[in-house]
Formats: structure tokens, C-alpha cells, sequence
């Protein structure tokens, strides 16, 4: 039976969000995907251990989205949201690492770049800071490191 903690999180295992394959030189073009923002289960309450910033927010059970990625030697990954809320980002990556933020994109807007992004699979959760939900975009954009 799992905790009341490990029910609030968000899961990847049992759940796929809407689905895209991309490699590093399709997103050498910024691509943006629509979103909800916001969600029912509160990351304060979840004990996944977070490779970056710690902090606050809702988001949903699934990913937002599932990314299959390849060809991504040589680049650095940037995601970034543009919101109508105070959004975060919550991402797990292919080597299972969680990354969370909150306000680096400014505006009330997460952004989170990873240097050395893996082939496989990308989960993406858009959530809010504070549970309401908004609309919003999520960017994906590459550079050559």
C-alpha cells in the first residue's frame, strides 16, 4: 500500500503525457506545446528528491507531456514556460533525474536548461505555485554546448 506522501506524487510509471519524439537538431528551432498549468497534487507533500531548487507547487498525476529524445549530444536543452500564473516546471529525465523550478524565466515563469540532456525518455509536468490553474506554453529550445 502506498503512503498518503508517495500518493501525492506525480508518477511516470503508470502514466504517459501527450507524446512527441524530437531530436537536438529539430529543436534548434524553439517548439512550444499548449497547457493546462496547475494540478491536484502538491509537491510539499511528495518525497522525490529533486536534483535542483526544492520548492512548492501543484501539478498533475501524469506528465503533461512525454518527450522521446534523441540525438541530443552536443546540446543543451532549455525548457521554459510562459504562463498567465505564477508557474513551476517539474521534469524527470531519462537517467531518472528530477529537476524542479520555479522562477528563472522571470515573470512568475520557470525555466530549466540542462547541459548534458540524455537520449530516451522526458517527462514534463507545467504545474502552478499555488494550485490555481492557467493557461500556458512550454517552450523547448536547443543550443550547441
Amino acid at each position: 500500500m502506498l503512503s498518503s506522501a508517495a500518493r501525492s506524487c506525480p508518477d511516470y510509471h503508470n502514466y504517459v503525457g501527450e507524446t512527441y519524439s524530437v531530436s537536438g537538431s529539430y529543436l534548434y528551432q524553439p517548439r512550444y506545446y499548449r497547457v493546462r498549468a496547475g494540478g491536484d497534487r502538491s509537491l510539499s507533500a511528495c518525497p522525490v528528491r529533486l536534483l535542483t531548487d526544492n520548492g512548492p507547487g501543484f501539478v498533475t498525476a501524469q506528465p503533461d507531456f512525454t518527450f522521446g529524445l534523441a540525438d541530443m549530444r552536443g546540446y543543451q536543452l532549455k525548457l521554459e514556460v510562459i504562463s498567465e500564473c505564477d508557474s513551476v516546471l517539474l521534469i524527470n529525465t531519462a537517467t531518472e533525474g528530477w529537476y524542479y523550478d520555479d522562477d528563472d524565466a522571470g515573470n512568475g515563469d520557470a525555466r530549466i536548461i540542462l547541459t548534458r540532456p540524455a537520449d530516451g525518455r522526458l517527462d514534463v509536468w507545467v504545474g502552478s505555485y499555488s494550485g490555481e490553474t492557467c493557461d500556458a506554453v512550454l517552450a523547448l529550445e536547443t543550443y550547441r554546448r
